[in-house]
């Protein structure tokens, strides 16, 4: 088994799906008690906050260098967002970066749909770092309009999901900017913030809902057992 090491905390609520999820996934191939051998360091995330996520490159730099001192071959970046460095990490570090968008896009390829909505923090549905990535598979990428829905879901992300805090009135919100995304013709929706999922799921939707902590996972197993 390849040793991982996860760049988590940001949030720490979605890093535990992700412990969760790497080890059932591990345990569910090789099955007794086999589960993932990993490291994770795991940042504040008010220091990621108070540095605004384009400041964060250096602290996303240091806890990828003490995770390959300490013999990792891989890193994974637990949240959408922090992949605005991944290529810049990658070529620093010197090791693979396992990447959460071009994992989606292979996953999202291979049911054929060619027009997807995606909802994450505004730097994942405003900057090039994510959407080009997507567009790069060959995807039509379409992100909420107008911008004061784009502000309304980094606020709930960062304010209540951040701090794992569920609110009703804010999944009926999500429900309705999907909605209307699928009005505009997307056949399938990401849900690009580790955290969304916490707030909905595929249950709540007819058209295909892509988890990226999910696939991400399923992704960084694969690698960890090929």
């Amino acid at each position: 088994m390849r040793k991982i090491g996860l760049v988590g905390g940001i949030s720490w609520v979605s890093t535990i799906d992700y412990y969760r999820f790497i080890n059932e996934g591990v345990n569910e191939r090789l099955g007794g008690l086999n589960f993932a051998e990993c490291l994770i360091y795991s940042l504040n995330f008010g220091d990621v906050q108070d540095k605004t996520w384009e400041g964060s490159f250096d602290l996303l730099l240091v806890a990828c260098e003490r995770l390959k001192r300490s013999g990792v071959e891989a890193i994974v970046l637990c949240a959408n967002t922090a992949h605005l460095f991944a290529d810049q990490l990658q070529e620093k570090i010197a090791l693979p970066i396992i990447h959460i968008g071009t994992e989606t896009a292979k996953v999202i390829n291979a049911t054929g749909i060619k027009t997807v909505g995606l909802l994450g923090t505004v730097f994942t549905m405003e900057k090039e770092f994510y959407i080009k990535k997507l567009e790069d598979h060959g995807l039509n990428v379409l992100v909420p309009a107008p911008k004061a829905t784009c502000d309304y879901i980094q606020f709930t992300l960062k304010e209540e999901l951040g701090r794992g805090l569920i609110l009703e009135e804010t999944r009926a919100k999500y429900i309705k900017i999907i909605n209307d995304l699928i009005a505009d013709g997307a056949e399938g929706i990401i849900l690009g913030c580790t955290e969304i999922p916490m707030l909905i799921n595929q249950d709540d939707f007819e058209i295909p809902v892509f988890d990226t902590t999910k696939i991400h996972c399923q992704a960084i197993v694969d690698y960890m057992l090929s």
